[in-house]
């Protein structure tokens, strides 16, 4: 059974109260792609994500991770398959250490310790703080917390990595390193985020998405600096472009 793309088929949710978040989404990522997900609040992001996780599921259209369907049915083998950073690092350590954060996804799959030791001591020396292993969680900067986060998923070995606005509160210099860090990722990822300069540097993809809707999708350097799109979607040029000598693009 192959988990190597994502499937997004004229996709329609609503809520309870009548809001209509998306309206005939539709889009396909292939293996190994970095895609950025951008658009202005209430455009639809976070459904879209809740959507993928099997969180909440389509009034209408079908979402495939690979050959499969997300249903309820298949929700255990969709989330052994994706594994999601969420924006607030908090919400996702809450045990006495690092380590022990780390470890508490290959446990609740049953791993003997040696095999869990394993997997916790890859994805800490992955993100770059196998020396914090032993660190209370509370201890942490808002960098490492970030670091340790991701570490959490990459325990569970997913074949693919989404993110929700994973700069949000990091100073200048954690952010940097996180950006290195995705960059060397060979993941499926699906960065979700208002930071246009991360999606850049880190997604040779992007999607906007406006009004629940997609109405761009193309290469990320094609779609950021297009200036017109952009302001109609409610959205700035990446800092790195504005006033540019080369594209003319002003502040």
């Amino acid at each position: 059974m192959s988990h190597d793309f994502i499937d997004c088929k004229d996709v329609y949710y609503s809520y309870p109260d009548g809001k209509k978040a998306l309206n005939g989404i539709t889009f396909k990522i292939s293996r190994g792609e970095s895609v950025g997900i951008v658009g202005a609040n209430g455009a639809g992001k976070s459904t879209l994500l809740n959507l993928l996780l099997g969180i909440i599921f389509p009034i209408n259209g079908q979402v495939y991770i690979g050959d499969t369907m997300i249903c309820k049915k298949t929700l255990p083998l969709i989330r052994e398959k994706i594994g999601l950073v969420l924006q607030d690092a908090d919400n996702q350590l809450f045990m006495p250490s690092v380590y022990e954060d780390v470890a508490f996804g290959p446990r609740n799959y049953k791993l003997d310790e040696k095999e869990v030791h394993k997997r916790v001591m890859k994805a800490l020396e992955t993100v770059g703080i196998s020396h914090l292993k032993d660190r209370p969680p509370y201890k942490l900067s808002g960098g490492e917390k970030r670091a340790a986060a991701i570490a959490t998923v990459l325990s569970m070995e997913p074949d693919i990595l989404i993110m929700d606005e994973p700069t949000a509160a990091l100073d200048p210099k954690s952010r940097r390193r996180l950006i290195s860090l995705l960059k060397e990722f060979t993941h499926t990822k699906i960065i979700a985020t208002h930071d246009m300069d991360m999606i850049w540097e880190t997604c040779e993809r992007t999607i906007i998405i406006s009004e629940g809707t997609v109405i761009a999708d193309g290469p990320t350097r094609e779609v950021l600096s297009n200036e017109e799109l952009m302001n109609n979607s409610s959205l700035e040029l990446p800092l790195c472009i504005q006033n540019c000598p080369i594209c003319g693009s002003k502040k």
